[in-house]
């Protein structure tokens, strides 16, 4: 009797994994539409409030205010498309960003230029430089890569986009049917919490979204007029690459503003080190970093306060434990995913301390 049991014990755990390894190559193996399910998601959470002002304060019919909003969102793809896409790969051709060797060796003249620079002022750190030949050990390959997979994300959304805005579509029209659809699947002592956890994650992500919209664009803007204010050749591409790291909590804006650094002294090559290269950049830093200043005042504690209602360390600490679990993708979706969970706790376990504690201003 016990052998058999063991034995059958054995047969289900081994049923099981298989079955777990057969689902999880599935999802790999459908994961492009997986990103447009999520991305269609995004989109729905972000377009969300302007189809129910639609309906509201217009009285749109649904399929109307939905149907309008896809068609602003529409204008504005092909107006973000043509606007930027011809002038990002225009400046970043300028940069020699798609060439990897070209980069290397601007990097190789400008640390050659900075070790002159060095012995000028009788510092031997040029010859530390030397010794240790580590402008041939510098790997710039993340710089082409980054615009790279841009340039080709974009050039390859052909059929994703259409994907995407189908899918958006029906999520938007059909909100109420797929709640309804829900509604059927779900135990019935809990749907009123899974439910009401849903309706507030959906309120607060598209809040959290959106001011992410916003915030990337003020520090796009901002970084693009410090970089104009001094002159710096090719400032839309390196406003870009820059802003679009503060995707990124914390460390985006550092890892920005040494890109940004040095791509100021590339693109500024032709004139001297030290009254051309070395001060434009210490003013580039110096405006990023009041851009900083700027952000981390205003943008974002709107954001993370009144769209999640998290504390600033508390979203610091979660951010940087999704950083050291899952890497750069695990910082990006940390606040989100937190904030989810955070709704969650309140709808099913409101007597908890700890969670009264973190939930209290949800």
């Amino acid at each position: 009797m016990n052998s058999k049991i063991i034995a059958l014990g054995i047969i289900k755990a081994i049923a099981i994994s298989i079955g777990i390894a057969a689902i999880l190559f599935l999802l790999y193996e459908i994961q492009s539409v997986i990103i447009y399910l999520i991305v269609s998601l995004v989109l729905t959470l972000i377009t969300s409030p302007f189809v129910a002002f639609l309906r509201r304060r217009l009285k749109f019919p649904n399929t109307l205010a939905v149907a309008f909003t896809m068609f602003i969102l529409i204008l504005t793809l092909i107006g973000l498309i043509l606007m930027f896409v011809p002038l990002i790969v225009s400046q970043s051709q300028n940069l020699s960003l798609l060439d990897t060797n070209a980069i290397e060796n601007n990097a190789i003249e400008l640390a050659d230029k900075f070790k002159i620079y060095l012995i000028n002022h009788n510092i031997n750190v040029g010859n530390l430089l030397n010794e240790t030949n580590l402008t041939s050990k510098l790997n710039f390959n993340f710089i082409p890569a980054i615009l790279n997979s841009i340039l080709g994300t974009m050039s390859s959304f052909g059929m994703g986009l259409v994907a995407v805005l189908f899918i958006t579509f029906f999520f938007l029209k059909d909100k109420v049917m797929f709640t309804n659809g829900i509604k059927r699947i779900l135990p019935d002592n809990h749907e009123k919490k899974i439910l009401n956890s849903v309706t507030k994650t959906n309120n607060m992500l598209s809040r959290y979204f959106i001011g992410l919209l916003i915030q990337l664009s003020i520090v796009f803007v901002l970084y693009l007029i410090v970089l104009l204010i001094f002159g710096v050749e090719n400032a839309f591409i390196i406003a870009f690459l820059c802003a679009l790291l503060n995707i990124v909590p914390y460390v985006g804006p550092l890892i920005g503003s040494v890109l940004a650094a040095i791509l100021t002294m590339i693109s500024n090559l032709g004139g001297d080190f030290q009254h051309d290269i070395l001060p434009t950049t210490l003013y580039v830093l110096i405006g990023f970093w009041i851009v900083q200043l700027i952000d981390n005042n205003i943008s974002q504690p709107i954001i993370f306060s009144k769209s999640v209602n998290s504390h600033p360390l508390e979203i610091f600490l979660i951010t940087l434990i999704s950083g050291f679990l899952f890497g750069i993708t695990g910082m990006i979706i940390a606040i989100p995913f937190y904030t989810m969970l955070k709704v969650i706790a309140k709808e099913f376990f409101p007597e908890n301390k700890i969670v009264q504690l973190i939930t209290k201003n949800i």
